[in-house]
């Protein structure tokens, strides 16, 4: 693939076999970062699981302590006390079938995060097909099928995030702006590795972190050093 002046203007700032510690490396994903737009941050972790089984899944979901930098629209099934207590923590659509048939029918996708009460998944699993591949689909473990809507909204706002293995076992997220400071870059980084080393499976064996890999929107990819990722 050919790359643009800009690209490799940005490449040439970094050793691309170099493996380096956290802070320099989100230093240099700043540096990188040459788009006329705020680039979101973004890290790749290959993990030594095999997503094809079960019991090597990988999945859950953590708030950020500084957030993603991005407004984040919430949609909500639920109904009577809870369809109330969802609008009043400041969710951006909340209601059942209706919600449902407007995915359904007229393809609306204006959201970036679905909860739903337990008692609303038979609505939901009717749209399972159009959410799921679009990694929208509530689910327990990540916390967005709760009976607690109103702390499921507020987390959502704040900042949280969902991890999940994708076919190549591999996770990939965003972990805030490329205007953020470097340190509360640090730390939303090492807050989801954290989250992501504790949910590692009993059925993992050898090396668990494989490589982590930081990248704005535009920019290059820079190696961390898998041993040094908390220093």
């Amino acid at each position: 693939m050919k790359r643009g002046k800009s690209y490799r203007e940005s490449v040439a700032l970094f050793d691309r076999m170099q493996q380096y510690e956290t802070v320099e490396a989100l230093e240099l994903v700043k540096k990188t970062a040459r788009a006329k737009f705020d680039e979101t941050v973004e890290i790749h972790v290959r993990l030594g699981v095999d997503s094809r089984h079960a019991d090597q899944q990988v999945r859950g979901a953590v708030v950020l302590p500084h957030g993603t930098g991005k407004t984040v629209r919430v949609l909500v099934f639920a109904k009577g006390e809870k369809a109330a207590a969802a609008e009043e923590a400041g969710a951006d659509y909340v209601g059942g079938d209706e919600l449902a048939d407007k995915i359904k029918n007229e393809n609306w996708m204006e959201f970036d995060v679905a909860i739903a009460t337990p008692d609303m998944m038979g609505v939901v699993g009717k749209i399972g097909r159009i959410l799921g591949p679009k990694g929208l689909m509530p689910n327990p473990k990540a916390g967005t099928v709760t009976m607690d809507v109103a702390r499921a909204v507020a987390d959502s706002k704040a900042g949280k995030i969902e991890y999940r293995l994708d076919k190549t076992n591999i996770i990939h997220c965003a972990i805030g702006k490329t205007s953020f400071e470097t340190e509360k870059l640090a730390d939303n980084l090492r807050t989801l590795m954290d989250a992501v080393v504790k949910a590692k499976p009993a059925a993992s064996k050898g090396q668990y972190l494989k490589s982590i890999v930081v990248a704005s929107t535009m920019g290059p990819g820079i190696k961390i050093n898998t041993q040094k990722v908390f220093d």
